[in-house]
């Protein structure tokens, strides 16, 4: 498959990617783009001010030296490098998010960010959004926020199955997953290893968050459908453990604590009508008490479909892999802002990336 390509011409030296973000999913991106034909590691962002300098080869455990220093100034290393994308991995809301998408436009990249609020700006600020839209048209790039979920799981694939259907009433998909794989701070918002109490206070106070971006995922869904959003319910409730469990960076956890956080969602129409449920129960090890895991979907319709699919399409990879191979996709998409549902579907990188881009399509629309 070729892509046309915003640069003018068919896209010959290599494509030059910085990545802002050294945790661990940053981390997990840089491996997988050094290892994928016709990218260029141009830069590497992370916040730590000690690692100033320090190689990215070394600092990620590798066999050998990249060239590529860390840097801790977005700005000076985006305008120094002038790259082609930049993957974003440092935040989850689109205020963390906005000045370095914004750095990035400005240096003249399109860009790719794994912020859960970026796959669907709107629904939570949508003057960020329509910010960063008009700046993405003005500097002819685009942006695209992806990931597992949301991004795919719970929106893309919902919308892609509904392809097959005459007509749909109503959507139901739920994920099951393993949170062990995650470090401290996903387990914190998840309120992993609280009693019930704290659980609770925590979803008050806000600090148990449970899962980002039911929302975004239900208004992806709902502007595919054209349906109308009238209010999102959403409830979070402890998933309590009933046996020792290993929480990893979150400590053990004993019977009586929590090992994560069942969320569940539900959008309404204007007439009161539950047109989208999306649930997502995350534990630690839920193979303790014999959970097994997987992504399942429903769509009520003509006709009936029903997917299932365990276990559960492993979410750290599934997020990197999105990141990097939606990099040739949003390279040739139309300037703006634009979602997983706006551009063609996403498929391993199995070539030189340089192949998949070509020259078919102006770079700017003359909006402001």
């Amino acid at each position: 498959m070729y892509l046309s390509s915003k640069k003018g011409n068919t896209m010959r030296e290599p494509v030059r990617t910085v990545v802002l973000g050294t945790g661990h999913m940053g981390s997990e991106i840089i491996k997988l783009l050094l290892r994928k034909e016709g990218f260029k590691l141009a830069g590497v962002y992370g916040r730590r001010k000690s690692r100033e300098g320090l190689d990215i080869g070394e600092a990620l455990g590798l066999d050998r030296k990249i060239g590529v220093g860390i840097s801790t100034d977005v700005s000076e290393l985006l305008h120094r490098v002038r790259p082609d994308v930049v993957v974003q991995a440092t935040s989850s809301t689109m205020v963390q998010s906005e000045e370095e998408i914004t750095a990035a436009l400005e240096a003249g990249a399109d860009v790719v960010s794994i912020s859960e609020e970026a796959s669907f700006p709107w629904c939570g600020s949508p003057d960020i959004a329509e910010k960063l839209n008009r700046l993405a048209k003005k500097k002819g790039k685009s942006i695209l926020g992806t990931g597992i979920n949301p991004g795919f799981v719970l929106d893309l694939l919902v919308i892609a199955l509904t392809g097959v259907c005459y007509t749909v009433d109503k959507v139901k998909a739920t994920r099951v997953n393993d949170l062990s794989p995650y470090g401290y701070n996903v387990m914190k918002t998840q309120g992993v290893n609280l009693t019930r109490e704290d659980f609770e206070k925590g979803v008050a106070d806000g600090s148990v968050v449970g899962h980002f971006g039911f929302p975004e995922s239900m208004s992806m869904i709902a502007g595919a459908l054209g349906w109308k959003i009238d209010r999102i319910e959403q409830n979070r409730v402890p998933i309590i453990s009933n046996v020792e469990r290993d929480g990893g960076e979150a400590g053990l956890i004993r019977p009586g604590y929590t090992a994560g956080c069942n969320h569940t969602g539900i959008a309404y129409d204007a007439s009161g009508k539950a047109i989208i449920e999306l649930y997502h129960p995350q534990q630690v090890h839920p193979e303790a008490e014999g959970q097994d895991t997987g992504d399942y979907i429903v769509i009520l319709g003509e006709p009936n479909i029903k997917l299932s699919s365990g276990p559960e399409i492993p979410g750290g990879m599934g997020t990197v892999a999105l990141a990097v191979n939606m990099i040739p996709r949003i390279i040739d998409a139309p300037p703006g802002y634009r979602t997983m549902a706006d551009l063609p579907v996403p498929s391993a990188i199995m070539a030189d990336v340089r192949a998949l881009i070509r020259n078919d399509v102006d770079g700017t629309d003359g909006s402001e």
